[in-house]
């Protein structure tokens, strides 16, 4: 870290209300369509013009939502007036008139908030169905007129994007630099369908700082790369991942003027976006492990993200993960068939500290070690190939029955 600068996570973060120069709603319209009285609509908006970033979902098969805001974000991406989301609902797969839904949803969020500007269009939940436009254009309306800048309308838009998730995922890093304090405020979902680039997954990043698109844009791809696509709960990738983050300037900073505060933004969006990848984990869908794999000594960047996702997608490993069984032999299996010319001889696996092979020669004598790190919930694994100063970290999880039963059917 830079000594001219502080990079800080706040404890106790109130999500997108830790960041002035915004306002947020949330309401219940039933998109479910099962009178439970959840939040499924929100609305996020600027006091000003916004300018913004986006990352997307690398599926083939992209939803409505994704491909408007592709659009949008090509068209004019430094006038933005916010983002509109709901819950429960995909809108993917849903052909001309899905398309039609996620532009009348844009439409509503312009016309009723006053504002004027194009807006973001994020959807998540059930795929193949078509929306109840009616029902979320009234709920719009309702947004729009209950939009405040206060932590109760900024936790009610975290609980609205949720899907599977138990709770909601919120938040807050600053940086303090000459004297001043520069905020990033956050909230995310996601339970299940994780796996990137990036996850069944919508993040919203807010900031009072000043940049342009174009900066906007490297830094968030940067920080992407470096956590959400790093994450897996399922190996499955979904049609709607989306995460944008917005720039209002109230602040009077500008990553575009100050190389320095330019490096501190890097790092504080970098470390918000860690922090949110984390809680997404934290929160899938009927785990009980959270393992970090950390690759290391491989010839290529490229070779160490094989390595590592062969590792963490493994069915095999996964459920090892669930039994608490240090299962050395399937997490060289599967690194083995990611095909990148590793030698056994060459190996070096830990649980946590505690060696399992040391140059492909099991240390049996730390078995009842193995045993008990792989009884914590959290642990890492480090693998090195030795082959190289290349690495790659993964987070993934366990793989339990409960998990198979929650996703039976929707």
């Amino acid at each position: 870290m830079d000594s001219q600068f502080t990079v800080i996570a706040q404890e106790n973060s109130k999500g997108l209300f830790d960041c002035p120069g915004y306002k947020f709603s949330a309401t219940a319209v039933d998109i479910r369509d099962n009178q439970s009285g959840q939040l499924d609509l929100a609305l996020i908006v600027g006091d000003a013009p916004l300018k913004s970033a986006a990352v997307f979902t690398q599926n083939d098969v992209t939803a409505a939502p994704v491909d408007l805001c592709k659009a949008v974000l090509k068209a004019n991406p430094e006038k933005i007036g916010g983002i509109v989301i709901n819950s429960g609902n995909a809108n993917a797969c849903t052909g001309k008139h899905g398309v039609a839904d996620a532009q009348e949803m844009s439409a509503s969020a312009q016309v009723t908030s006053n504002i004027g500007l194009p807006f973001y269009v994020c959807s998540t939940g059930r795929i193949g169905r078509r929306l109840p436009i009616d029902k979320i254009s009234a709920g719009i309306d309702t947004c729009a007129k209950a939009l405040k800048h206060c932590p109760t309308q900024s936790l009610q838009t975290a609980q609205a994007i949720l899907t599977s998730d138990t709770c909601e995922k919120q938040a807050t890093v600053t940086i303090q630099y000459q004297g001043k304090t520069f905020t990033l405020a956050g909230i995310a979902k996601g339970a299940g369908m994780i796996e990137p680039n990036m996850a069944t997954m919508l993040a919203f990043i807010i900031t009072d700082l000043d940049a342009s698109h174009a900066s906007l844009q490297k830094y968030l791809s940067k920080a992407n790369a470096q956590t959400f696509n790093c994450i897996s709960i399922d190996g499955d990738m979904s049609t709607n991942d989306t995460v944008i983050l917005l720039a209002n300037g109230k602040s009077g900073g500008s990553i575009d003027e100050d190389p320095i505060l330019a490096q501190a933004f890097q790092e504080a969006l970098t470390f918000i976006s860690e922090i949110l990848a984390k809680k997404i984990v934290s929160d899938g869908e009927k785990i009980t492990k959270i393992v970090t794999l950390e690759i290391k000594g491989c010839s290529t960047f490229e070779n160490a993200e094989k390595v590592a996702r062969a590792i963490g997608n493994s069915l095999l490993v996964k459920t090892s993960f669930y039994g608490s069984d240090p299962n050395w032999g399937r997490i060289v299996d599967a690194a083995g068939y990611a095909r990148v010319g590793l030698k056994l001889d060459q190996l070096n696996l830990h649980y946590n500290a505690v060696p399992a092979l040391l140059s492909g020669i099991p240390q049996e004598q730390n078995a009842d070690d193995w045993k008990a790190i792989a009884q914590n919930r959290s642990f890492t694994i480090t693998l090195d190939l030795n082959q190289g100063d290349q690495s790659f970290k993964l987070i993934t999880t366990d793989l339990s029955e409960a998990y198979v039963d929650f996703n039976k059917s929707e």
